[in-house]
């Protein structure tokens, strides 16, 4: 090309089992998400934050999957809009041609945190019979805790949220983290009250302290009583820990909302698998 440009190719991220089930999960609280939404005539809305190119490569068969926003358009009843963002323009050109023709469907480029605050969350008001259920699945540690706290304040938008456990503890909570990385937990957190959920302190032999990490599911728990009482959802289950092969947790699954009746079912989903002994937390 031109000026020693390069075309870009679309390269479909790869997911393990754990990825899988999230999906599996998610494609059933949108099974009945959406029929209770329809019934009630509320103007309800699909939000993926983090939407990839809307197809996965499996690790386990190597084929195509389809990802959340897929699963998402084919839901019957349908929702009555979609908005997909991502960072990559690969993946955006992607979901624009997989959602060629319909015009309820709205694929934004960019950050996230910046067009689901300024472009997506005030379409969703209360006072206007709308509703959503926001999908958060970051890579990383991209998310802003205001992102959250905006979806809580609507009163009008739920959440599924990854919180990227493995991330943290593989870049974060160890000694000798970048400070880059410390300031992206603190962003992802609020603010850096989480150092005080992450480490106790621990007396030695010698009468004196050593910092020493809490458990994931400490950490977890201080986590879903935040987004409850700093937040200001209503309700936010016991989050489900997805784990890999050897055991090790990757992230914890969480949700949040207002409505006693979107609780109930998420936490009878996610009490499903934790009776098989499929997901753990």
């Amino acid at each position: 090309m031109a000026n020693g440009e390069t075309t870009r190719v679309l390269e479909f991220d790869e997911v393990g089992w754990w990825s899988e089930l999230k999906l599996e999960i998610l494609r059933k609280y949108c099974d009945a998400y959406s029929p209770i939404l329809t019934k009630k005539n509320l103007h309800h809305s699909y939000i993926d934050g983090f939407a990839g190119a809307g197809h996965h490569l499996s690790r386990q068969t190597g084929d195509l999957i389809p990802g959340s926003p897929i699963n998402a358009l084919d839901i019957v009843p349908p929702f009555r809009e979609y908005h997909f963002i991502d960072l990559d323009d690969t993946r955006t050109d992607e979901l624009r041609r997989l959602s060629q023709g319909r015009s309820n469907v709205y694929v934004y480029d960019g950050d996230c945190n910046d067009i689901l605050l300024a472009k997506v969350f005030p379409r969703i008001r209360y006072a206007d019979y709308r509703r959503a259920l926001c999908v958060l699945d970051p890579y990383s540690l991209q998310l802003k805790w205001e992102v959250l706290q905006a979806a809580a304040k609507e009163k009008t938008i739920e959440v599924f949220l990854n919180f990227p456990i493995m991330d943290m503890n593989r870049n974060v909570f160890r000694e000798g983290a970048s400070e880059e990385k410390r300031q992206q937990m603190t962003a992802f957190w609020g603010d850096n009250s989480w150092e005080d959920a992450v480490y106790y302190s621990r007396p030695t032999l010698f009468g004196d302290t050593v910092p020493e990490k809490q458990s994931n599911e400490a950490i977890v728990e201080a986590f879903r009583k935040r987004l409850c009482d700093v937040a200001g959802f209503k309700f936010a289950p016991k989050p489900v820990a997805m784990r890999n092969s050897v055991n090790s947790a990757i992230y914890y699954l969480f949700f949040a909302a207002h409505q006693e009746r979107a609780n109930k079912i998420v936490t009878d989903i996610l009490n499903s698998y934790r009776n098989k002994g499929i997901v753990h937390g």
